[in-house]
């Protein structure tokens, strides 16, 4: 029974360790992360929170780990949040075929996630209030004119020596 069990396993998914982590630990990673962010606490806060170092939690939220039951029981209580809502939208969980599936977690949250976007953070955090505040401004004012450009279908080696001078 238990041979039979565990081919059925391969037969609807299961994957061999050497492919990298299983999709369903990637999700669960992935919502620790979006639940985190979304409540505005660090890495390090959570994981004074619940015991444990924020390598090792950066380690779940990237599934280089996997997360044990008890463990994302700790995390859900110190967030707040039901443990379920780190399995929502995980494909195969209570949902039908063609039964519509909630849109994927916003770029942006993934961006502030990825280690790309924490080094992008912590340089900023060490930036005097007032500099960091013009950087910000900066940076708004870079994307606005990227849209405009996009807008107008122009690229900036498109834009008249006018423009540039008054860019």
């Amino acid at each position: 029974m238990l041979k039979l069990q565990r081919s059925a396993l391969v037969q609807t998914g299961s994957r061999p360790k050497e492919s990298g982590p299983h999709p369903a630990d990637e999700h669960v990673g992935k919502q620790i992360a979006t639940v985190r962010v979304q409540s505005d606490v660090s890495q390090g806060q959570l994981a004074r929170s619940i015991g444990i170092s924020f390598q090792q939690l950066q380690k779940y939220e990237n599934a280089r780990n996997r997360v044990s039951s008890s463990m994302l029981y700790e995390i859900a209580s110190s967030l707040g949040v039901p443990v379920s809502r780190f399995f929502e939208g995980l494909p195969g969980n209570g949902q039908k075929r063609g039964e519509a599936r909630p849109l994927p977690v916003d770029e942006r949250l993934d961006f502030i996630a990825s280690a790309e976007g924490r080094r992008l953070i912590e340089g900023l955090m060490n930036l005097p209030p007032r500099v960091r505040g013009r950087v910000s401004a900066l940076i708004a004012a870079l994307g606005e004119e990227l849209r405009l450009d996009d807008a107008n279908n122009e690229t900036p080696d498109e834009c008249s020596p006018a423009d540039r001078k008054t860019a």
